[in-house]
């Protein structure tokens, strides 16, 4: 059982990817190779300086056993005001629970904010909402992204040191790769396929994105519903703000709802018997 005010790396592992995740703060002293999925490194040091601009409605402390500074920078947070929790025994915990792990290697540079930075094309359909929303769920919180015209990717990306998504470039890392799509290969090199059910929103993601509806049931909704919000929103980040409803739906469907079923049976009131 955890100790007082603490979280054990289970529990933390089902709210990663949720709306409801609290801001993962990561205090281990020096550059670490690998993080709990959508951890920010903050310095426990200067806690007094970035605390006040923490935008959180709740976080989790992580540091290396449990046993160091979690507990005393989970308390300071919560004189701020934010509810916090430290990561029961630390990343060596999470990591001994076989949990998964970002690779902090495969990650693009930060701005002076400490955000990644990401640019694509413009009108977005499918690749180009669920990349975004599984690096704001599963590796930065805190991303930025701009959409801009199609011929200016690579120049806006090159200007403003960030990096370019599901463009077909020679020059462009983060793309499709065969029958795979851009969501896939950032499944795969940021270590997220140990997550339950994320495979089948992957396919979900691929069947939609690549011409394939038949690959999978889903894929062919997702297609519909991708090209019903780009008619609704003229603006491309208001289209992504209204995709991660959808994708946050998909990805808990996919994962605790696949099995049920929905039927009038289910509820009809029950027989009255004399």
């Amino acid at each position: 059982m955890p100790a007082l005010n603490s979280i054990a790396p289970e529990k933390l592992a089902r709210l990663v990817g949720t709306p409801a995740a609290p801001a993962i703060i990561d205090v281990r002293p020096g550059e670490k190779t690998h993080r709990v999925p959508s951890a920010i490194r903050f310095s426990a040091e200067e806690v007094e300086h970035w605390s006040p601009t923490l935008d959180a409605t709740s976080a989790v402390v992580v540091d290396e056993d449990g046993r160091t500074s979690a507990h005393g920078i989970a308390a300071w947070l919560r004189s701020e005001g934010i509810p916090a929790e430290a990561l029961d025994g630390g990343f060596e915990a999470w990591q001994a629970a076989g949990l998964p792990r970002i690779d902090i290697d495969k990650l693009p540079a930060r701005d002076s904010q400490g955000r990644t930075l990401w640019v694509t094309r413009a009108r977005p359909k499918v690749d180009r909402i669920a990349c975004p929303w599984l690096i704001r769920r599963f590796v930065d919180p805190r991303a930025r992204f701009l959409f801009v015209p199609a011929a200016d990717v690579l120049a806006v990306a090159r200007d403003r040191n960030a990096a370019a998504f599901d463009v077909a470039h020679e020059d462009v890392f983060w793309s499709h790769r065969g029958e795979r799509c851009t969501f896939d290969l950032m499944i795969e090199m940021f270590g997220l396929g140990d997550f339950a059910a994320i495979d089948h929103l992957a396919a979900i993601v691929r069947g939609a994105d690549t011409g394939r509806p038949d690959l999978v049931p889903e894929a062919a909704g997702l297609l519909a519903m991708s090209l019903g919000l780009s008619r609704m929103y003229a603006d491309d980040l208001e289209q992504l703000d209204a995709g991660m409803l959808l994708y946050d739906a998909l990805y808990r469907w996919c994962r605790d709802a696949r099995g049920e079923t929905h039927d009038w049976t289910s509820h009809a009131p029950r027989e009255v018997r004399a």
